[in-house]
């Protein structure tokens, strides 16, 4: 059975991204490269929260962001959920305020998919967090994702 892949909001961002940094260049070549060569191998997940974040406002490249995510299973956004992504809040495993980030986790905890992909290295691949996220999610009787960038995922062929 493969190993399953929750798809966080900054993947299709990175795919399509426009900038010419040296981040978001690399970024988007990392993005593509796992996208187009190793997704195949994984059991794709998003959900109604990265649909809803890519639909909203001027997200960049919507429609092909959109286009993109097409076919990949998504996460209903339900109670249970929403109770996991608050407890994240009130533990300060994420961010009060704006709940995408712990909901993306509590999507990932919940449905116990084995990765979390995201450029997200502030709040959500962030080694610093790990131990804290960990800890609630063993107090919650839920797995914790590995959380890892689409460059860690490629693995040992990353740097070609």
């Amino acid at each position: 059975m493969p190993k399953s892949v929750y798809i966080e909001t900054t993947i299709p961002g990175a795919y399509f991204e426009e900038r010419q940094d040296v981040v978001s260049r690399f970024q988007r070549h990392m993005t593509r490269r796992w996208w187009d060569e190793r997704r195949h191998e994984f059991d794709l997940y998003t959900s109604e929260a990265v649909l809803s974040e890519i639909e909203r406002g001027s997200f960049p490249a919507r429609d092909e962001a959109l286009r993109l995510i097409e076919g990949v299973q998504i996460i209903k956004l339900t109670e249970d959920i929403a109770g996991v992504a608050q407890v994240y809040i009130e533990h300060f495993v994420m961010p009060g305020g704006h709940m995408g980030d712990s909901i993306h986790l509590a999507c990932a905890s919940v449905r116990e998919v084995h990765y979390l992909l995201t450029w997200n290295c502030r709040h959500l691949a962030n080694q610093n967090k790990v131990e804290h996220m960990l800890t609630i999610n063993r107090r919650l009787g839920l797995l914790t994702p590995v959380l890892l960038t689409p460059q860690l995922l490629l693995g040992e062929n990353a740097d070609e």
